[in-house]
């Protein structure tokens, strides 16, 4: 089923309520930014792949510097792409290209492209403190986490442990809610998850 973005004042107060709170708290905070009817979608797809085991174990570093580590991380992930023609992913897309677009035209952020994949943190997974941004690599700008798990419980773990000016603030991974921050300055982490955990995980990068 194809969707239809919200109309432009309602979308735009979606991009001012991340964009908002992340000018406030270091940290963009959104309950419902995709979304009800795309953020279901899009659990069907990671749900699929899953299913046909097309998730792959997630690494640390970059290119030559890529291992695989799971006493640091092991979730699996699936990285989305505009080839596959996948219709849900490609509305992801669109919707994130309006997003890049207001953040450009209102902020002056600057970014040029972003990536983003499937996380799916099957229960007894984790990933312990880390910065998103590569040693060598400066390109990633912004981080941004959105989750599609419902009816998440507190006692069900894999939370987001964020680290703002120095201070734990823990982020339950409800369904919708989207996390939006510096990559290169908040340190992170997902504490253990006690039942399987979903989400889409990328960033907003500047190539100059």
């Amino acid at each position: 089923m194809l969707i239809k973005f919200k109309t432009k004042p309602i979308l735009e107060h979606t991009f001012e309520v991340i964009i908002s709170s992340f000018l406030k708290n270091e940290i963009g905070l959104s309950d419902d930014f995709l979304g009800t009817i795309l953020s279901k979608q899009l659990q069907g797809n990671l749900l699929q792949l899953l299913v046909e085991k097309q998730l792959k174990t997630a690494g640390i570093g970059h290119k030559k510097g890529f291992v695989e580590n799971k006493l640091i991380r092991n979730d699996l992930i699936y990285w989305l792409d505009r080839k596959h023609n996948d219709v849900h992913e490609n509305t992801f897309f669109d919707f994130m290209d309006r997003f890049v677009q207001y953040l450009n035209e209102t902020c002056y952020t600057g970014i040029t492209s972003y990536e983003f994949h499937y996380a799916f943190y099957d229960k007894g997974s984790f990933y312990k403190k880390h910065l998103d941004q590569f040693k060598k690599n400066n390109s990633r700008v912004y981080s941004m986490i959105m989750y599609l798990n419902e009816d998440w419980q507190p006692n069900d773990g894999g939370e987001l442990c964020v680290y703002p000016y120095g201070k734990a603030q823990v982020i339950s991974p409800i369904n919708g809610k989207c996390v939006f921050f510096k990559s290169d300055h908040l340190e992170h982490e997902v504490l253990l998850s006690h039942k399987p955990r979903m989400s889409i995980t990328g960033w907003l990068k500047s190539d100059a």
